[in-house]
């Protein structure tokens, strides 16, 4: 069974965990309800969840602010700006990496604290001996070997191609990204159409018959009427008058 972390419930709902402490009120940790997202949000995020990079950030936030959502906006920024993230006591959110495994978030980071300070433990005690001269006469030559061949050898060529020298794009380049981006803008547009749909079958099922009129304090979406022209009045023909020879 996949084991995944940043999972967890709080109460009777699925909690994807951001932070799993709040920096100076450890007691509290930041979550988002994946399936209150809609569709696009709800599939990007858990996509940068069960990557390799998600399940190896040690906090999600890490992770998310590494990537971005469809319409181009940095995954983070916008669960923040758009208020997403929600302030949740770390004793009513049970981690849940398995169907058959679970503890509660409060004990998971006491664990990981105290996991924390016997690293920090480890890495001073190095740090000490080795300002003390205390160190593998043969890890020192093999350090020293490895640092020399790493400097010798030849630069790694970048994978990306670069802008002209004069700071222009070729008409290539620019033509890629106008369809880059008209691909992006007719993805979005089909993605919003279909999630407009869905919603209004939810809507539909959740309470049958209802419309926009019946919310408070909102308005019906305007339409545009069109004038029509007025049907044409039937009569007969205007006799018309001959000429007398």
């Amino acid at each position: 069974m996949a084991f995944l972390k940043h999972i967890g419930k709080h109460g009777d709902r699925k909690v994807v965990v951001i932070f799993k402490q709040i920096p100076g009120d450890d007691h509290m940790c930041l979550c988002i309800y994946p399936d209150l997202l809609a569709s696009h949000w709800h599939d990007t995020i858990m996509r940068v969840l069960e990557s390799p990079v998600g399940q190896a950030a040690e906090e999600f936030a890490d992770a998310l602010n590494r990537n971005l959502l469809p319409d181009g906006r940095n995954i983070l920024g916008a669960l923040h700006a758009e208020r997403m993230m929600k302030r949740v006591n770390t004793e009513q959110v049970l981690m849940t990496p398995t169907m058959n495994s679970n503890v509660k978030l409060v004990e998971l980071n006491k664990i990981l604290n105290e996991m924390k300070k016997g690293e920090d433990a480890v890495r001073k005690m190095a740090e000490i001996d080795g300002a003390r001269g205390l160190v593998d006469p043969k890890q020192k030559r093999a350090a020293e070997a490895q640092y020399k061949s790493e400097q010798q050898a030849p630069k790694a060529q970048s994978g990306y191609t670069a802008a002209p020298t004069d700071g222009a794009l070729d008409d290539k380049s620019l033509a890629a990204n106008m369809l880059t981006q008209a691909v992006r803008m007719h993805n979005e547009a089909t993605g919003m159409i279909n999630e407009a749909a869905r919603m209004r079958k939810e809507a539909e099922k959740m309470f049958p018959g209802v419309k926009m009129m019946d919310l408070p304090k909102m308005s019906p979406i305007p339409t545009v009427e069109t004038e029509t022209p007025a049907p044409k009045k039937r009569g007969r023909k205007p006799a018309v008058a001959h000429a007398t020879q």
